[in-house]
């Protein structure tokens, strides 16, 4: 009986002890300048590659100046800090999507994206869409299964 209590208690207490560690829900940010991705939390750490400004990423740990980020496809690595955003971007995943007026997919299209084409977020996702901007202006709804950054 008190081995049960004690479960519980420690399953219970595991999301206050998880948010606390920084290991609540998914925190995605964009990039704010093309930034340098290196191997560890450094200059001295070897530079990777550069990923491109408004690009989303997701943020996995904080140590100093420096964020270990998932970027979109999947790999682990370190970024400065001061180079990410508070906007939030989503990129698209499939090889084409329609955003459409409306959340529905019989609502009018207002246009397509296709593979890579990173989209600014406007609203919050709703029944599996969510409100998106392109650079060029253009406004729609897009399904959240056909971008990643959310």
């Amino acid at each position: 009986m008190n081995m049960r209590r004690l479960t519980a208690a420690a399953l219970f207490g595991l999301p206050f002890a998880c948010a606390a560690a920084g290991l609540g829900p998914s925190d995605f940010r964009s990039l704010a300048e093309p930034a340098i991705l290196y191997d560890a939390p450094s200059k001295q750490g070897k530079p990777l590659f550069v990923i491109q400004r408004h690009t989303p990423v997701e943020v996995v740990v904080n140590i100093d100046r420096w964020t270990k980020v998932r970027e979109p496809a999947g790999s682990l690595l370190w970024v400065e800090r001061r180079v990410l955003a508070e906007k939030r971007t989503a990129i698209i995943t499939t090889a084409r999507a329609d955003i459409r007026q409306k959340p529905d997919a019989s609502a009018p299209l207002a246009f397509e994206a296709v593979k890579d084409v990173v989209l600014e977020l406007t609203d919050k996702p709703a029944d599996g869409w969510v409100r998106v901007k392109h650079r060029d202006g253009s406004t729609g709804y897009i399904r959240i299964n056909q971008i990643w950054g959310l």
